[in-house]
């Protein structure tokens, strides 16, 4: 017996209605795949003119039996050896269902997709195999979704009848300073004018023996960032400037980010666009500074620990400096106005969405809706910085999600009530407070069992784009990618400017 899970919820802020078709199934016996019910209950989410799925609950179908005939056909012995491989399997598995240890055992997703093209690597838990769909198998029974589909389509509408996205007031530079007095005093309003990444040179008044790194939260809070920074402090004495007996280090933020979101193929443009020569990453790929370490969370259950400082921040940043403090030097005999060509990225896929600290730093937002966003900070030391956003249908991004984070004994069905939970509590919110301070709730965020808030993407990019001009960004879909790799990143290379194109395509 094997059963497919899929159903649809989908929401439209220009259009509440709602069309009710039946999904019609019977039994499919053999081994083909679940096709998708050619109708589906769906409630629409437009941005830009296209429909996006914001939700997934369940579709359930069984395949028929196989025969036991050959079994019998195999000696005694031989069976006796199955029988005692097969109880060993069985030990084995229900030894990882009840640990949770092996999470995909558990289930797998019911959105299937095919592998990358040439994928140089697999990091962080994303699997660029999440990128190609194959056609399923229409549902015989929906057990979750008839039992729920009344209660549930009442919150939808209840929810879609209260969107409205007003343009937020943006704070000045003034009040941004008030909140980063630290920060605006390390980096500088001015960065050297032949470097494409924003660059500029600090003093350094440690000695020949003081470890750079020796305090650097990175390495104070994680053991697994330590071999990194034991080849920063290799490489640092060397590539200091010496000048009137005073040491100078390069300092440098990134040219570029990759902002989001979680689940959507971040990891895979990343790995992609390091093997490039004229790009070089962070030292970690997702620091989440500017979201999470800045005010001294590494994880929100764990509570608030001592704040990054920046300077941490831009240690990071140390090897890509290297080499481009060596460019400086080489062409400064020869060509001092030559352009070093070296840009830098940092790839946190938190950077869009998480805004979760302001609460605990900021009590003086208005509705209930945060004062300062990420993007404002970004935009006050670079109002040039080149942003890509990496996105994928919701509902596939949500249930990715949660095939990841959630805990032991995942299903199906688990799936769905945890979704019908999220979406009461979302409605709840939307009873008394606007749609940015219900996607910024921190408590709200919180308190849902799965990321319902992450896929709200339209609420995050109108955010952005109302303190960045829309030719910064480059938005790219995740299904897009999957199909057609080297359009992709011939995106980005143009985007970013790049050289050498035809070599990493």
């Amino acid at each position: 017996m094997r059963h497919c899970i899929n159903c649809c919820i989908q929401l439209s802020p220009d259009n509440v209605q709602t069309q009710q078709v039946s999904c019609r199934g019977g039994s499919h016996h053999g081994r083909q795949d679940c096709p998708v019910c050619k109708a589906e209950n769906k409630i629409v989410f437009r941005v830009d003119g296209k429909q996006m799925n914001l939700l997934a609950v369940l579709e359930v179908r069984a395949d028929g039996n196989e025969s036991w005939g050959g079994f019998l056909r195999f000696k005694k012995g031989k069976r006796c050896s199955l029988v005692f491989g097969l109880i060993i399997m069985t030990l084995v598995m229900a030894s990882y269902i009840l640990s949770g240890v092996h999470q995909e055992l558990l289930i797998s997703s019911p959105f299937h997709y095919g592998a990358f093209p040439s994928n140089p690597s697999l990091t962080e838990g994303e699997n660029p195999s999440d990128a190609k769909e194959h056609h399923h198998q229409s549902s015989v029974n929906n057990i979750s979704y008839v039992k729920d589909y009344p209660s549930i389509k009442l919150i939808i509408n209840s929810i879609t009848s209260r969107i409205e996205f007003t343009t937020r007031q943006l704070p000045d530079i003034e009040e941004l300073k008030k909140q980063e007095l630290h920060m605006f005093s390390v980096i500088p309003h001015k960065f050297l004018p032949n470097s494409k990444s924003p660059c500029w040179y600090e003093e350094f008044t440690g000695r020949n023996t003081t470890d750079p790194y020796l305090t650097n939260s990175y390495v104070l809070y994680s053991k697994r960032f330590r071999s990194t920074f034991d080849t920063l402090r290799k490489a640092f004495w060397g590539h200091l400037s010496h000048v009137h007996g005073k040491h100078f280090r390069l300092r440098c933020l990134p040219h570029f980010y990759i902002i989001g979101q979680p689940k959507c193929g971040t990891t895979d443009l990343y790995d992609r666009l390091r093997l490039h020569p004229e790009v070089k990453f962070s030292a970690i790929k997702e620091p989440h500074w500017w979201t999470r370490k800045r005010f001294g969370i590494v994880r929100l259950r764990d509570g608030l620990r001592d704040r990054y400082p920046v300077e941490d921040y831009l240690d990071l940043f140390d090897l890509a400096a290297h080499q481009i403090h060596q460019g400086l030097q080489a062409s400064a005999a020869e060509e001092p106005s030559k352009m070093n060509r070296i840009i830098i990225g940092e790839a946190s896929a938190s950077t869009m969405w998480d805004n979760n600290a302001w609460t605990l730093f900021y009590d003086n937002g208005t509705d209930g809706e945060p004062p300062f966003l990420t993007q404002d900070f970004i935009h006050a030391f670079q109002p040039d910085a080149k942003l890509i956003v990496m996105l994928r249908d919701p509902v596939e991004r949500l249930y990715s999600d949660y095939l990841y984070f959630a805990s032991s004994n995942k299903s199906a069905d688990d799936f769905h009530e945890k979704v019908t939970e999220a979406l009461q509590l979302f409605e709840n919110c939307m009873l008394d407070y606007s749609l940015r301070a219900c996607v910024y709730n921190n408590t709200l965020n919180n308190a849902m069992p799965v990321r319902l808030q992450v896929g709200l993407y339209a609420v995050y990019l109108l955010d952005w784009l109302t303190v960045f001009n829309k030719e910064q960004f480059l938005i790219l879909r995740l299904e897009d990618h999957a199909s057609n790799v080297k359009d992709t990143m011939h995106r980005v290379f143009q985007f970013l400017s790049l050289g050498l194109e035809p070599f990493f395509l």
